[in-house]
């Protein structure tokens, strides 16, 4: 199994960055720092694949890109802030799949709608979620932690990034096909939530397949399936929790993209799709990519916003299949 831990990608981000770097002519965008907004945790996928492009991205521009995670409400917090910063390309977001297709349409009172409100600009990575569990767990293959559940009046509690995240829905899901006595448990972001997973404070958890490497590789957590329709080159050998588990069209990605508040001129949104595909192309930061399971596509800004509206349409029916209901 081929993996690379949080602190290996941390330090291919900072060599990467320094790789052919050569300063670009002199242009009115960008002619100070950049922000961009994560909205969880540190430690997170969103986190780990927005700093790895953004170590890059700032050597391109010739310019300083600031991370600021503003966990909280699944992403949610982050990005109504993006929504409201000024269209200038100065205020960005690495955003995932929970606060562009997910909770507009799940949870309450969400103040932007993102096909209207944020300008996309390029995806970054789209990644499997890895089921994980403790390294004690008494098991470790899916169909033992299936029989795990039968224990007469056991209660299952899992853990996920917050409400409405695509962890959450893959544990719904499971709890649906299994008719297992699941207790979802949200964190703020992946981080806090894999530290309960490995305490025992919860059974399982569905995290990003990046955020699980450097803990699966220490042995602190095992790595039962992916949630994914195919299985991630990153780690052949691990069966599709549809295989697993037999739940035909199990199917979770969690993706993430680069975002701008709509009205950003449109010169600048190009530029910034231009850059980062090249970035995510380059080899140094396609094979980190890959190596942590990361599917790497270049998409057109148009494409983007196409692939966005889709997942949007696809959590839609996920919500009403599974009659999820925010919590």
């Amino acid at each position: 199994m081929s993996m690379i831990s949080q602190t290996r990608i941390i330090v291919a981000a900072t060599l990467i960055a320094c790789l052919g770097a050569a300063p670009g002519h002199a242009q009115t965008y960008p002619s100070k720092h950049i922000q961009l907004l994560v909205g969880y945790a540190p430690g997170g996928t969103g986190d780990i694949v927005g700093r790895l492009v953004a170590a890059r991205l700032s050597v391109v521009l010739d310019q300083t890109i600031v991370v600021e995670n503003r966990a909280g409400a699944s992403g949610t917090i982050a990005a109504q802030a993006l929504v409201n910063a000024a269209p200038d390309g100065y205020t960005l977001m690495a955003a995932q799949t929970p606060e562009i297709a997910i909770n507009p349409y799940f949870m309450k009172n969400v103040a932007y709608d993102p096909l209207k409100d944020m300008q996309p600009i390029a995806l970054a990575a789209a990644v499997p979620l890895a089921l994980v569990v403790p390294g004690k767990a008494p098991y470790s293959t899916v169909a033992g932690m299936l029989k795990s559940w039968q224990e007469p009046g056991k209660s299952v509690p899992f853990g996920s990034a917050g409400t409405g995240t695509p962890g959450h829905f893959a544990g719904e899901l499971l709890k649906l096909k299994t008719k297992g006595n699941l207790v979802h448990v949200p964190y703020k972001g992946a981080a806090p939530a894999l530290n309960d997973l490995v305490g025992g404070h919860v059974d399982f958890y569905f995290p990003g397949f990046p955020a699980a490497v450097q803990l699966v590789q220490s042995g602190q957590l095992k790595l039962l399936a992916v949630s994914s329709a195919k299985r991630t080159s990153a780690a052949p050998n691990i069966p599709t929790v549809a295989e697993a588990a037999d739940i035909p069209n199990f199917n979770f990605i969690l993706w993430v993209g680069f975002f701008a508040p709509k009205g950003t001129p449109p010169e600048i949104v190009a530029r910034l799709n231009s850059e980062i595909n090249k970035i995510i192309a380059e080899p140094e930061t396609s094979k980190v990519l890959r190596d942590n399971g990361a599917d790497v596509t270049a998409l057109s800004v148009d494409q983007f916003y196409t692939f966005m509206r889709t997942e949007a349409v696809n959590y839609r029916q996920i919500i009403k299949d599974a009659n999820l209901k925010s919590e």
